[in-house]
Formats: structure tokens, C-alpha cells, sequence
């Protein structure tokens, strides 16, 4: 069997009615052909939208068909033990050009149940906002089920929700059970479970071009939403120059920044897991046992747990990577 490499994959384009042009002008994916280009996703084991290989001798294959041949020296041993042939993180770029719908997501025992799926935990590192942009996360007062009921039904929702305003390096994570939604105006990476089941509950009275609203889901997300309120919502991080800074770590994706100026190493021999580096600024070359793969602004690469040599980062230009396996 030939030896695994650092894989790269075709990007999927999915059209949105809150999308906009910033994959295209700012992340620099110039051949999405959606007018409303609200997604793309980089790396997805999604069944129905898996990511295809894009270089080298496995070039056109799927990546859960890959998961299935190579198992944990693609994924790793605690990895591919646990999930299978379904790769578990899917990463993807949003741009919100207009509100998405307030919504939450189940957690792992609520959606195992109702759709025999992962849950959806998620985070969000925004990339750019335009002056003003804002984002919900959670609610800013205690609320009970009647309550978020009777606020939905007054159109008053937006009320209880945590509004918070967004700054280009601003990190949120978004467990499974937390009301959240974007405004317009906002360019991030969203690293999540392979999972994509969303419950809207409010989609500010919009219809598409036929007139028609979008279908809300309203009593299925009563059972999920987390009613709890956070003292902040926001991630807090230093960001320091040519070292890794943890973002996020939980059960299901540990993300890393490690923002570069020069050369760093990185030594992945005592993890058991699959690496994903996704560039959010620069162009960054990655020396590894056997070659070189480099990635750009908008592009993600995947690194397979057999490569546990240390990798060495060169970065271009200044640069930034999110760094995300499973620990």
C-alpha cells in the first residue's frame, strides 16, 4: 500500500439565502459558481457531501472511503476505534451577507436518538467582521421554556438573546444546546462534529424567492436548547507569535492558533490522531518525512496519524493556522 501524504480536498460550495461573496473576493475560492455563496466546506465526511481528494495518487477519492481502507493510520487508533468509517470533524468557512436563523443544535444523545447522528458542537474564529458586525451566542437573562415561547410567538425573541459584537481574531464556541445565529457582515471558519442537523426556531419572518418561509423546526429544539446563562460567551486567548495558543479543547476537536513569523516545528509523536491545519492568513509551507505540501488563506490540509515525525511550519509571510485534532 502506498505510504500516506498531507491530503488536500475539492472545496464544497453550498448556496444560502444569507450568503454572500466573501468566499470568493476575500478567502480567494474564485470558482464557486453560487450567487449566495454562504458555505464552503473544506473537509467534510457528511454523508451526502463528502470532501474528494484533490492532489496525489488518491486524488478523486472520498474521504470516508479512505477512513475505511486506512483506518488509524489515516485517522488514529482511539479515533478510528470510537467513529468509525465517518471522519468526525467537519470544517468549513461561513460568510453571513444577512441574519442566519436563530438556532441550536442537539447534543450526542438527543440526536443519536432522533437521527442516529453525532450531536453538533461547534466553534467559530472569525476572520473578518465589517464595523458593527454582531453574532448571538446564548441568552443575556434567565428564560424558561414557556418564556422563550412566549417571546418567540410576540416576535420579541431577540430580546433575551446574547448579542455580542465581533472583531476579526474573535473566538466563540458554540456547545450543542446554545441558541445562536449570525448577523451580516461576518467571514469565519467553523470547526464542528460531522454533523449537519440544525434546528431553526426564528428566521426573522424571511421568504425565499418564492415567497415561501423557511421551514422552522420549533419543537424539535424546545428538547435541545440549554437554557442556562454563561457569564461570557466569548473564548479569551493570547495570541503569541510563533507559539501554539489552545482556542478550544473538548471530547469531540482541540483547536490550536499558532501564528507565525518565522520557522516552527511541531511534534505530533505521543498524539494518536489525525492533524488538521487550516490557513486563515498567509501562505505557510509544511516539510513533513517524504515531501512538502504547502497551504494558503482559505485552504485546509489534512495530516494523517501515521506521519508522527516532527513537521516543520515555514511560513511566507506572517501567517496563521488553526491547528485541530482529536486528544
Amino acid at each position: 500500500m502506498n505510504v500516506l501524504y498531507p491530503l488536500k480536498f475539492q472545496p464544497i460550495f453550498k448556496d444560502k439565502i444569507w450568503g454572500g461573496q466573501k468566499i470568493r473576493s476575500v478567502l480567494g475560492l474564485d470558482f464557486s459558481p453560487l450567487p449566495n455563496c454562504g458555505e464552503a466546506w473544506v473537509i467534510s465526511g457528511v454523508e451526502g457531501s463528502p470532501s474528494v481528494v484533490a492532489n496525489g495518487f488518491l486524488a478523486g477519492n472520498e474521504l470516508n472511503e479512505l477512513v475505511e481502507v486506512y483506518m488509524d493510520d489515516l485517522v488514529g487508533g482511539p479515533v478510528f476505534d470510537f467513529y468509525g468509517n465517518e471522519f468526525p470533524v467537519l470544517v468549513k468557512f461561513i460568510d453571513s451577507n444577512d441574519y442566519l436563523s436563530v438556532q441550536v443544535h442537539p447534543d450526542d444523545e438527543l440526536a443519536a436518538l432522533r437521527h442516529h447522528s453525532q450531536g453538533k458542537n461547534e466553534m467559530w474564529y472569525i476572520l473578518q467582521a465589517d464595523e458593527g458586525a454582531e453574532l448571538i451566542s446564548g441568552f443575556k437573562r434567565h428564560i424558561d421554556r414557556d418564556g422563550f415561547v412566549a417571546y418567540l410567538n410576540e416576535k420579541k425573541l431577540r430580546q433575551v438573546l446574547n448579542i455580542e459584537h465581533v472583531h476579526a481574531g474573535d473566538v466563540y464556541e458554540i456547545p450543542a444546546g446554545r441558541v445562536h445565529s449570525l448577523g451580516p457582515g461576518i467571514l469565519l471558519a467553523e470547526i464542528q462534529q460531522t454533523s449537519d442537523i440544525t434546528y431553526r426556531v426564528y428566521d426573522w419572518d424571511r421568504t425565499d424567492d418564492q415567497g415561501h418561509p423557511r421551514e422552522l423546526h420549533v419543537a424539535m429544539a424546545l428538547d435541545a436548547l440549554d437554557f442556562n446563562v454563561s457569564e461570557s460567551y466569548k473564548t479569551t486567548y493570547d495570541d503569541r507569535l510563533n507559539h501554539t495558543v489552545q482556542l478550544v479543547q473538548n471530547p469531540h476537536f482541540t483547536t490550536n492558533l499558532i501564528h507565525l513569523d518565522k520557522g516552527m516545528g511541531r511534534d505530533y509523536s505521543s498524539l494518536d490522531s489525525f492533524i488538521i491545519y487550516i490557513c486563515t492568513l498567509g501562505f505557510v509551507n509544511i516539510h513533513y518525512r517524504g515531501g512538502m505540501e504547502a497551504v494558503k488563506t482559505g485552504e485546509a490540509v489534512l495530516i494523517p496519524a501515521e506521519i508522527k515525525d516532527q513537521i516543520m511550519l515555514y511560513p511566507k509571510t506572517e501567517s496563521k493556522l488553526l491547528e485541530v485534532y482529536i486528544d
